[in-house]
């Protein structure tokens, strides 16, 4: 895999401090589809939460089930204005992400072939 041009792989780690994983168990796809991502962006971008064991899935209260982070087809990027997060969805759409989820303080995006395509939701 080639590597990436604006992303450690500790950005990728599961927050439960406790398991070790996260870059390894990310899907390719989705990693190279952030770093283009950032490019078209043009702002940095800060992952709030990437891969996530079942284990700290199950703590967030806001997390699903089935959960795409679960898989490493997932990631939340950290936005706190509107302008960061207009050019974090533009920048998703141009890229091909098909399934993203704008909330307040971040934006979800996934590659999740499993869920359905083509939609832009709100929990």
């Amino acid at each position: 895999m080639k590597s990436l041009r604006f992303f450690k792989p500790k950005e990728f780690l599961c927050k439960c401090g406790k398991c070790g994983l996260g870059y390894g168990m990310m899907d390719k796809k989705l990693l190279h589809m952030l770093d283009d991502l950032r490019e078209k962006a043009g702002i940095p971008i800060v992952i709030g939460s990437a891969y996530r064991c079942k284990e700290h899935n199950d703590s967030i209260s806001e997390a699903v089930e089935d959960s795409a982070h679960l898989k490493g087809k997932a990631v939340d990027i950290r936005c706190y204005d509107s302008a960061t997060r207009f050019k974090i969805l533009k920048a998703a759409f141009e890229v091909g992400f098909r399934r993203i989820e704008p909330r307040e303080t971040w934006v979800h995006v996934d590659v999740d072939e499993s869920k359905p395509q083509d939609v832009v939701f709100y929990r």
